[in-house]
């Protein structure tokens, strides 16, 4: 715990059997309560590894994608009784040595959220971001701050911690089940006027580390756009479903297929 914050670290995973371990074992576990991994319907030994390293592991037996998996590791993480949710990617893509230091932001209640940024200190093209995301990354970030209103360094980072307040009260439920789901999420805490926090990370670029191929970054990037638009016309007095209020709440009645438990 960190200020008498339970904290629980979330990992949406799919194929990181080569990853997880290495990205597990640099996890500070004094300042962690609880590990869960879920399992989107991998093709390989990862939940094997995760039971292997007693990581509290959940599995799909469909693929949902990148957001259904991240609403089952939220769901598992309210009903584990935390307080923050730090979600880490299990590639190795993000140092978990940043974890504390995201989460006290948190518990000393000075954040609700908080975003690990590769924009920040130019980590990214440090740590091998191909050009193409970091020019295309660069662009859509200052879109959004100009229709949004903000200036975050940037929107797209796969780490990232929330409290226990956000999961509760955002519709993340009627968010999408695909990659946009991110940028659904900081839209509705900017939105409905949380506090986001930042913070500067190091990333790795490598064979092993997920990432989505060109065809979904565009459709990506063409739904980032759209995002800032409602977010806009919502402001203005607009009904916009996503951001009009009296949307579904993640529901914590739905069963998590347990793989193995601490």
């Amino acid at each position: 715990m960190i200020n008498s914050k339970k904290v629980v670290v979330i990992m949406p995973a799919y194929n990181a059997e080569k990853t997880l371990e290495k990205t597990y074992n640099e996890i500070y576990q004094n300042f962690v309560d609880e590990v869960i991994l879920v399992d989107d319907f991998s093709l390989d030994e990862t939940k094997e590894v995760a039971k292997r390293l007693n990581i509290t592991t959940i599995v799909h037996e469909k693929n949902k994608g990148y957001g259904g998996n991240q609403k089952s590791c939220y769901r598992a993480a309210l009903k584990a009784g935390a307080d923050i949710v730090i979600m880490l990617h299990p590639d190795y893509q993000y140092t978990p040595k940043l974890i504390p230091a995201i989460a006290s932001m948190m518990a000393f209640e000075e954040y609700d959220a908080v975003i690990a940024s590769r924009m920040l200190g130019n980590s990214a093209l440090k740590g091998g971001m191909p050009l193409y995301k970091y020019v295309s990354n660069r662009f859509l970030t200052e879109f959004e701050n100009l229709v949004i209103g903000e200036k975050l360094s940037e929107y797209h980072t796969g780490f990232r911690g929330f409290t226990r307040k956000i999961l509760e009260e955002l519709p993340l439920e009627d968010c999408s089940d695909d990659f946009i789901f991110d940028n659904q999420m900081l839209a509705l805490i900017l939105y409905n006027g949380f506090k986001i926090g930042e913070i500067s990370c190091p990333t790795k670029y490598f064979a092993e580390a997920s990432s989505i191929n060109f065809a979904r970054s565009c459709k990506y990037g063409l739904e980032v756009l759209l995002v800032s638009l409602k977010y806009r016309l919502a402001k203005l007095g607009l009904p916009v479903k996503l951001f009009s209020g009296g949307g579904r709440k993640l529901d914590l009645d739905k069963e998590l297929e347990y793989y193995n438990k601490r």
